[in-house]
């Protein structure tokens, strides 16, 4: 985003606080054409019903009707690209929320899954605009992007800007750039700590791990224990893989050690020994209580393991739960989600995610695409998400919904985490520039080189990514 428009990032704390004191306190053969599908193949899994689970609820839960179908019906037989989730329990509600809506309003809809790398789903991004290509309608964007597309995204304030006034303040402002509502919040998100309760019970803990030292301690008690019978068994897995996800593990391992949030006030900070512990800390896990592989993992790599029942501690997004979750999950039961650890007298650190959903300026039915971001980012579509995926509601009548607050019970737990966003409101267009030298610079240092020596050089990567 355009530094001169940079928005308040307390307020992002504030109104996911906001979400979890809501929660507390609120005590997926019918006529519709056939949406096409080109899926890729899924991360690999250490068990069948895996990478089958997350559908499964999804799958069997009634997705919403389209509230003004009626409407949407002027549109009827236009034909529209989205691209949407790219694998699990998100795919699986994509795909079925996409046949209501073609039922509902007779808009056809290809299904066109983003790369799982969020880093190449930008690439993606930036050769379509610039080709000003008319093969995508509809996107997904990160939280972060906003700013950055803006240009090439349709202005959604005449048609949804009365909608957009249920959703969390932040966030539609981080989606408003130069005044324009250039994306609808869908979901919002923060990196959780994710633990078999059976397997704690097992070996004589009361409770997860509040410390990083707690952790590495219970991980490898745990993982020593397991391999007797499961010789491929993990202690702890994450995103290590050089790509966006390791910036938001990253971010969480420093600001839970006390080093900051890389570029604080304009300035980079991210050079100094609190960051030099976190990352050494990191380093040390590669091979010992994760596996030397987990430096190529993403979400759904972790995910499988984890689900598999191949590990006993696990970082990720809310998403997971419900996918664990699911009727055929082989840990359906034995888990349950909460902070991440923290250092001692330092909160746990929560990296900030979530996607919104947008509007080419080059499609050629900008109209119907609109109606389709109406209905996925409407509050019965955020109803849905959140109790049959774990996908957390930007509408905050959404978030006290009884049945929503059933669904998402680490909410609970989560209300002392520091949330700790990526500085995009800093960087601006070159947020991705920035973003590709700390987790580049921090892959290095997940392969064996020494911390001080790369935050030395990533500051001034950094450093010219702020000019």
């Amino acid at each position: 985003m355009d530094p001169t428009r940079q928005h308040d990032l307390r307020a992002w704390r504030t109104a996911a606080l906001i979400f979890f004191v809501v929660g507390l306190c609120a005590c997926r053969g019918d006529k519709s054409p056939p949406v096409r599908e080109n899926r890729p193949g899924a991360a690999a899994t250490t068990a069948a019903a895996v990478s089958e689970a997350p559908g499964e609820k999804a799958i069997k839960a009634q997705p919403p009707a389209v509230p003004n179908a009626a409407e949407a019906k002027r549109y009827a037989g236009s034909k529209l690209k989205y691209y949407s989730e790219p694998v699990g329990v998100g795919a699986e509600l994509d795909r079925v929320m996409i046949q209501q809506f073609q039922k509902d309003t007779g808009i056809e809809v290809t299904i066109i899954p983003r790369p799982k790398d969020a880093t190449e789903t930008y690439s993606v991004y930036q050769r379509l605009f610039q080709a000003q290509s008319g093969d995508i309608d509809v996107m997904m964007l990160d939280v972060i992007w906003p700013g950055a597309f803006a240009p090439n995204l349709v202005d959604l304030s005449e048609k949804l800007g009365e909608a957009a006034k249920q959703h969390i303040e932040s966030i539609v402002q981080n989606n408003t750039v130069d005044g324009k509502l250039v994306a609808m919040p869908w979901f919002t998100d923060f990196g959780l700590l994710y633990y078999r309760t059976d397997l704690l019970e097992k070996y004589g803990y009361q409770k997860p791990p509040e410390t990083w030292d707690e952790l590495e301690q219970m991980a490898k008690k745990i993982q020593d224990g397991e391999r007797a019978a499961s010789p491929n068994f993990l202690g702890f897995v994450w995103q290590g893989k050089a790509y966006e996800g390791l910036t938001c593990n990253a971010l969480e391992w420093i600001a839970s050690h006390g080093g900051g949030a890389i570029i604080e006030g304009g300035k980079i900070t991210v050079n100094n020994p609190e960051a030099q512990k976190a990352l050494a800390r990191a380093r040390g896990w590669v091979g010992s209580i994760s596996s030397a592989g987990v430096t190529s993992y993403e979400e759904e790599d972790a995910r499988n393991t984890f689900q598999g029942g191949n590990a006993a501690f696990m970082r990720n997004w809310p998403y997971a739960y419900a996918a664990g979750n699911a009727e055929r999950s082989p840990i359906k039961g034995k888990f349950a989600a909460g902070p991440l650890p923290h250092e001692p007298g330092q909160k746990s650190a929560g990296a900030i995610g979530g996607w919104q959903l947008a509007v080419s300026k080059f499609s050629p039915n900008k109209d119907a695409a609109i109606e389709l971001v109406r209905y996925m980012t409407s509050p019965e579509a955020q109803r849905f998400r959140a109790t049959a995926g774990s996908f957390l509601p930007t509408i905050r009548s959404v978030q006290q919904d009884p049945e929503v607050v059933k669904s998402l019970p680490f909410l609970a737990s989560a209300k002392d985490i520091a949330l700790v966003p990526r500085p995009s409101n800093s960087t601006g267009a070159r947020y991705n520039e920035a973003s590709i030298a700390f987790f580049q610079g921090v892959s290095q240092v997940l392969q064996g080189k020494e911390p001080k020596e790369v935050l030395g050089q990533m500051e001034q990567r950094l450093t010219r990514a702020l000019r």
